[in-house]
């Protein structure tokens, strides 16, 4: 069965929320146009189309700048045709949905949990930690709104994770977030280092590596206590590591050890090989114009695959590299001037070195909790 993931930004760049830093702001005025608006009908359904003319096991991710503010209409109308073509072409269907909360009511609940969308929170740990960079379009702290969306889907049995960013100011208080979390039940975690824009000039302050290693540290210790314990809390990042040693295939993109061709949707049906990536020289074409097949093997899609082939000479025998796979080609930019350094190196040097030797006991602590008939 022929698989796809399509990564759809239904609204754009349009956001509801100003948070400092903001990836995608840095992408948008990265191109000529810095917004396309809201997607309409007529090119949700041609997408739609498009995916199960190539596939017949698609997954539709919806992110933004912020997704649900294309309002329930739209992703009812959305639901309701692929629903229709996956019964048409006997096709399985699944989505996805990455939000900051602020719009969540119990009609988007509803959709979701009726159409069984897996559900990003974004949220940045305590109030004090997520306030002081999530503010909304009146800089006002978004924190008590959030919770309230978390607490919503919960309540509708909607499945859903928390995507945390990781600050320079939130890595200090890496211990605080970590009890924030297990306190309060959330216990699906992907933790996401904070980066620089394209220019490397910001605003705020950047994320060193010995601060995002420390804060990998810190909390590797507490995950590890609690899993050792019984008391699992997924956190991506862990579990692919761990996984990894275990003999499986991770299925976070930054450690497959080179990109792929990511289809990411913009509203007016262009597409792009990437989230990070969504820049007019990455553009693969139109899904008006253009089948998934003939993007995924255009010239342009091959030249953003080899250019992340970069990395530094002294990667080949490093002890890490099998683990790192020299990370994210985000965080390498620019490529030309940095020869494929990987400005988290020593954050992950120090994470391996701290962390390994209990790394490698994850297996047997699995096989023990298994043996028991006891759920982790």
């Amino acid at each position: 069965m022929k698989s796809v993931n399509l990564l759809i930004k239904p609204a754009s760049s349009l956001c509801n929320m100003r948070c400092e830093y903001c990836f995608y702001h840095d992408v948008a005025e990265n191109r000529e146009i810095e917004s396309y608006g809201f997607m309409t009908a007529e090119t949700a359904h041609k997408l739609i189309d498009r995916a199960f003319e190539y596939a017949d096991n698609v997954f539709f991710a919806f992110q933004g700048g912020e997704p649900t503010l294309c309002g329930h209409g739209f992703f009812k109308d959305f639901t309701d045709y692929a629903g229709k073509k996956r019964s048409e072409k006997k096709a399985t269907v699944s989505y996805g949905l990455q939000t900051n909360g602020l719009l969540i009511d119990e009609e988007f609940a509803d959709i979701f949990a009726k159409n069984g969308f897996l559900v990003g929170v974004s949220l940045d740990g305590t109030k004090e930690c997520h306030d002081i960079n999530r503010k909304d379009a009146s800089r006002e702290g978004t924190f008590s709104r959030v919770k309230k969306a978390t607490e919503l889907l919960e309540k509708k049995n909607v499945e859903f994770n928390i995507l945390s960013v990781v600050t320079e100011y939130g890595a200090r208080r890496a211990e605080a977030n970590y009890n924030f979390y297990r306190k309060n039940g959330l216990r699906y975690i992907q933790y996401i280092p904070q980066i620089a824009p394209f220019d490397g000039k910001c605003d705020f302050a950047p994320l060193s590596a010995e601060s995002y290693g420390k804060f990998l540290c810190r909390t590797f210790d507490l995950w590890y206590r609690d899993f050792s314990e019984g008391n699992y809390i997924s956190i991506r990042d862990f579990d692919n590591y761990c996984g990894i040693l275990m003999g499986r295939r991770p299925e976070i993109c930054s450690l497959q050890g080179r990109c792929s061709c990511n289809l990411t949707v913009e509203a007016n049906g262009n597409v792009y090989p990437c989230d990070f990536y969504v820049l007019d020289e990455y553009l693969l074409g139109n899904i008006r114009e253009s089948s998934l097949e003939s993007m995924i093997s255009s010239e342009t899609s091959k030249k953003f695959i080899s250019e992340s082939f970069c990395e530094q000479s002294e990667c080949a025998s490093c002890r890490w590299r099998p683990l790192c796979r020299t990370g994210c080609r985000r965080n390498k930019e620019p490529l030309g001037k940095t020869g494929g350094y990987q400005y988290f190196c020593d954050a992950y040097k120090m994470f391996f070195e701290h962390c390994f030797e209990r790394m490698k006991t994850v297996p047997a602590i699995l096989e023990t909790k298994y043996a028991n008939r006891q759920d982790i």
